[in-house]
């Protein structure tokens, strides 16, 4: 059996770049050389591309750019299967390292991209175009899950139950006062602040009051020109991880035990504190809640290949909200993610393959 040529996307223009080459780093190390040749390319924070041959572990310290080579020019080449000119001695560079003979293509790519420019659909939309498998969700769902104020408008059409929210656009043209009207009409303090198109909290806050609440909004839409707020819930945070393509299915829930106010980007990435409870200690008949909403969700949207599902479980209620839905959620070795199938039956290693069949059976289709 031939190995595939698979490539990893990482980095990004995003502000989660460096939880990227985090998450690559992971991936890279799972990958079985015995299965697939690997060309690994890397996105600087400025979008420009390149190839990178070197250790994985420069991956992760941020050390590959330095070593990579320039600019990818032949990029659109690869992908797209040409020959020809520069392109073919690329190829023809490519298979002498890796002792191929073959005529070289991309079988499919594995963007390990988090946030916009790499999670929103435009990646995506891109390999669409060249006709190359990926890994992970198309271009709607990418986008939609993307845009946390879209997707609460579609999560409220179809009666998705969620916390109360207020969407603000173009805040640096609007009245601090007024804004902060209509969020305290709809909502009581505290509330939490995000922008729309960003994940891993990356600025997120909670507003015990006024003030603030414009702190937070305009440190928000330093980010987004599109800013969320929402109700404060109290509430154990429950997540789910889901996998497949038409019949996907759901992992045993999970429950993050936050070491401050909120699971925020420092305890995710870096500090480590946050205690998680894999499966969550909820019974039977509420985990099964979970996993069908979580299911529910991701087909809603169209979602393919893999998505983690958070929500929120009412303390004094046991009321069940969505709050979002990640389609390239963190896949570093303790990200939740994978911890959560791992204590589902699948192995990291196991899961990085089932990704990628997934990818060529979708593109098949």
């Amino acid at each position: 059996m031939s190995k595939l040529n698979v490539m990893v996307l990482f980095g990004g223009k995003s502000k989660e770049h460096e939880v990227s080459l985090m998450s690559a780093t992971s991936v890279l190390n799972a990958m079985n050389s015995e299965k697939y040749n690997i060309i690994t390319v890397g996105i600087t924070k400025k979008g420009v591309w390149k190839r990178y041959n070197g250790s994985y572990g420069k991956i992760q310290a941020g050390e590959w750019e330095q070593l990579a080579d320039e600019e990818c020019r032949n990029l659109i080449g690869l992908l797209g299967n040409t020959t020809g000119g520069e392109n073919e001695r690329e190829i023809k560079a490519y298979e002498k390292t890796t002792e191929q003979t073959d005529n070289f293509k991309i079988d499919v790519v594995f963007p390990v991209l988090h946030g916009p420019y790499g999670e929103d659909g435009k990646i995506q939309g891109m390999l669409e175009m060249m006709g190359r498998p990926y890994v992970g969700a198309g271009v709607l769902a990418s986008a939609l899950a993307m845009d946390k104020a879209m997707v609460k408008k579609i999560f409220s059409a179809e009666k998705i139950p969620q916390t109360k929210y207020k969407v603000i656009e173009n805040y640096k043209k609007l009245i601090a006062d007024d804004v902060v009207g209509e969020i305290e009409s709809k909502c009581s303090y505290p509330v939490f602040i995000k922008p729309a198109n960003l994940g891993s909290s990356v600025g997120i806050n909670k507003a015990k009051n006024k003030q603030e609440l414009i702190s937070a909004i305009e440190l928000a839409s330093k980010y987004d020109k599109k800013v969320l707020v929402e109700e404060f819930i109290d509430g154990r945070e429950i997540e789910c991880a889901v996998l497949g393509n038409e019949n996907p299915i759901a992992s045993l829930p999970a429950e993050i035990i936050p070491s401050r106010e909120f699971y925020d980007y420092k305890d995710k990435y870096f500090e480590g504190k946050s205690k998680f409870i894999i499966p969550a200690d909820i019974g039977d008949g509420l985990a099964k809640r979970v996993k069908d909403m979580a299911l529910k969700v991701y087909k809603l949207i169209d979602c393919s290949g893999l998505a983690r599902v958070d929500f929120f479980l009412e303390r004094k209620t046991n009321r069940l909200l969505v709050n979002e839905i990640n389609t390239m959620p963190g896949f570093t070795k303790i990200s939740m993610y994978p911890k959560m199938w791992e204590a589902s039956g699948i192995s990291y290693e196991d899961l990085v393959d089932r990704l990628i069949q997934l990818a060529i059976e979708k593109h098949k289709e």
